[in-house]
């Protein structure tokens, strides 16, 4: 009996899974029971990206505060625009 993959991917392998399905849906290459099964997949790959990237927020903010002023900056990607 083979056995059961039960590590969860990091965020640059289940990036890449979720883009080979939709690849693969978008090419209409599956059957509808083979789109519903993917589609869940890629619901939980989606799950694990945002845990990493929340992961990630996390850290930045710690070491803002270690070794900035023990100031937690929150994470903000998006610019300023007059």
């Amino acid at each position: 009996m083979p056995a059961k993959k039960t590590s969860t991917p990091d965020f640059e392998t289940a990036m890449k899974e979720l883009e080979q399905i939709v690849e693969s849906m978008e090419n209409d290459q599956l059957t509808l029971d083979e789109s519903l099964k993917q589609f869940e997949r890629g619901v939980e790959l989606s799950r694990i990206c945002q845990t990493n990237l929340k992961n990630a927020e996390q850290k930045v903010e710690q070491l803002i505060k270690k070794h900035g002023e023990l100031v937690i900056e929150p994470f903000n990607n998006e610019q300023d625009v007059d």
